[in-house]
C-alpha cells in the first residue's frame, strides 16, 4: 500500500487508501459526523478535489493533480497530528439534509433532533408550529432546519456566545432565511420578550460534566469550550432551562432537550418529572421531551 506523503500521482481510490491507513495509524476519537477512519478518509479526499462527499460520483478512478494531492496532504496530517475534526479542516458539514458553514466559533453539528425535525416531531405536535425557539443555537442548524421544515414558523435562535451569533448570521444569510429567523445574543430567555409564546422550543445546550471535560479528548478540545462544560454534573444549563421554559410555551407546546451522556443525571435529579426519551432511527440517544403540562 502506498504511503500517502510518497505518493506523486495517484487516483482518488488510491488517496482514500492511502488516507485511510495513515489515520489508522494515529489514535484518533471519531463523533463529528463519522465514526471512523475510511468515511473520514474519503470525507477529507472528496473535499480536497474540490468534490462534495454528498453529490454521487460515476467513478472513483478518476485522477488527482498535484495542488489537490498537497491539499489531501495537509489535511491528513491536520486530522492525525493535531487532532482537528474534519469539518473543522474543510469548513463545512450537513445537518438535516441541510450543508452549514462550519468553524471553531460553535460546536460542529451532529444532534440527533435532525431526525425529529425531518420527522416534523411527530406524533408530539399535532399540527405544524407557527412559532418556535432554537434555545443554546450555535451555528443555527437547529432553528435553520425548523425554518426549511417548516416555512411558516416564525423562528427565534438565542445563544450567550458572540462568536456562535456570528457564524449562525453567516448560515441564516447562506439559507436566506432572514426574515423567517431572529437571532438574539443573551443568557437562555433573558434577551426574549417576556410575552413571547413558542410552540416548540428545542435546545442542544451545554451538558458535559466536569469528569468527561477533565478526560476531553483533543478533537473535543478544538470546539468552544463554553458549548460544552455545565456543571459538575453536567445539568447547569439543562436546570434553568426546566426551570423557566414553561412560561415560554403555549398550552399545547413541547420542550426537547438534548443531554447526551448525563441522562442518567437528569433522571436522577428530575424523578418527578415525566420526561419522555426519545428513541431514534438513525442512532443518537440522551434526547427527551416534555409538554407545557408536565412542566
Amino acid at each position: 500500500m502506498p504511503d500517502l506523503f510518497t505518493l506523486k500521482e495517484c487516483t482518488l481510490a488510491e488517496l482514500i487508501t492511502a488516507g485511510e491507513a495513515y489515520l489508522l495509524e494515529h489514535p484518533l476519537v471519531y463523533g463529528h459526523g463519522t465514526d471512523n477512519a475510511f468515511d473520514e478518509a474519503a470525507w477529507l479526499a472528496l473535499e480536497a478535489c474540490g468534490i462534495s462527499p454528498i453529490d454521487p460520483l460515476d467513478s472513483y478512478e478518476i485522477a488527482v493533480d498535484q495542488p489537490h494531492l498537497q491539499q489531501a496532504q495537509q489535511w491528513f496530517r491536520r486530522r492525525a497530528v493535531d487532532k482537528v475534526p474534519v469539518a473543522y479542516l474543510t469548513g463545512r458539514a450537513w445537518f438535516a439534509g441541510l450543508e452549514f458553514t462550519v468553524d471553531e466559533r460553535a460546536l460542529i453539528p451532529r444532534s440527533p433532533i435532525a431526525e425529529l425535525i425531518h420527522k416534523e416531531f411527530t406524533p408530539w405536535l399535532q399540527e405544524a408550529p407557527g412559532t418556535a425557539l432554537d434555545l443554546c443555537c450555535g451555528g443555527g442548524c437547529i432553528g435553520i432546519a425548523m425554518a426549511t421544515v417548516f416555512p411558516q414558523c416564525v423562528i427565534d435562535a438565542v445563544d450567550l456566545s458572540e462568536d456562535a451569533l456570528e457564524l449562525a448570521a453567516i448560515n441564516v444569510q447562506k439559507h436566506r432565511m432572514g426574515d423567517q429567523l431572529q437571532l438574539h445574543r443573551g443568557d437562555l430567555f433573558a434577551p426574549l420578550n417576556s410575552n413571547q409564546k413558542y410552540d416548540v422550543i428545542v435546545s442542544n445546550p451545554p451538558y458535559v460534566d466536569a469528569r468527561d471535560m477533565r478526560d476531553i479528548s483533543p478533537e473535543f478540545g478544538h470546539e468552544p469550550q463554553m458549548g460544552l462544560a455545565a456543571g459538575p454534573d453536567g445539568l447547569d444549563i439543562v436546570e434553568r432551562i426546566l426551570a423557566e421554559s414553561k412560561a415560554f410555551l403555549n398550552p399545547n407546546g413541547v420542550l426537547i432537550v438534548e443531554v447526551g451522556n448525563s441522562k442518567e443525571a437528569v433522571d436522577k435529579r428530575f424523578s418527578r418529572l415525566d420526561l419522555v426519551w426519545l428513541d431514534f432511527e438513525y442512532g443518537g440517544e440522551g434526547v427527551f421531551l416534555l409538554d407545557a403540562a408536565s412542566l
